[in-house]
């Protein structure tokens, strides 16, 4: 089982609003794009779109920082 998570905090190492859900990557994906729409306009604002395994280990697959999106696993469609 995968834990799919879009994480959202209004300024980098700040506390942080947290949507998640079991094996659902897309609804995960979804929130992510909607609240870069909503809230990127801040260029502190940080966005998340992480998967945390069974084993422990935790998969960034894109985020958003300060007017750019990091791609870390290419194969994701968005």
């Amino acid at each position: 089982m995968t834990l799919y998570r879009a994480i959202l905090q209004f300024k980098k190492d700040g506390p942080a609003v947290t949507g998640e859900w079991e094996d659902a990557p897309a609804v995960a994906r979804a929130t992510y794009k909607a609240w870069i729409g909503l809230y990127t306009h801040d260029p502190e604002v940080v966005v998340q779109f992480v998967a945390d395994e069974d084993d422990g280990a935790r998969r960034i697959i894109r985020k958003w920082a300060v007017d750019r999106e990091v791609v870390t696993e290419e194969d994701d469609p968005l």
